[in-house]
């Protein structure tokens, strides 16, 4: 299962982040907060700065919206990722 060990803030809507894989990359996330209504306080650039890592460990913000690490981890290497691939 992929999981994200590292996530910092690089400007704007973009997030660099580090998967227990070893691979890396930034993520733009500036379509997000058009994409899901949950996600609209981060259209304000200091709320989106507010993220952080859950006990999943999963990008959370302080207004509830979350991220699966497996979506960003294909934003950020443009490879798939499957629970069932760990299996």
């Amino acid at each position: 299962m992929v999981y994200i060990e590292s996530a910092e803030y690089v400007g704007g809507y973009k997030i660099k982040l580090v998967f227990n894989t070893g691979e890396s990359g930034v993520v733009d996330l500036s379509d997000v907060p058009d994409m899901f209504e949950a996600a609209k306080p981060l259209k304000d650039t200091a709320v989106f700065q507010q993220f952080f890592l859950d006990d999943w460990p999963t990008l959370v913000w302080p207004c509830g919206f979350d991220l699966a690490p497996e979506m960003l981890y294909q934003r950020a290497t443009g490879k798939s990722s499957s629970w069932k691939e760990a299996m």
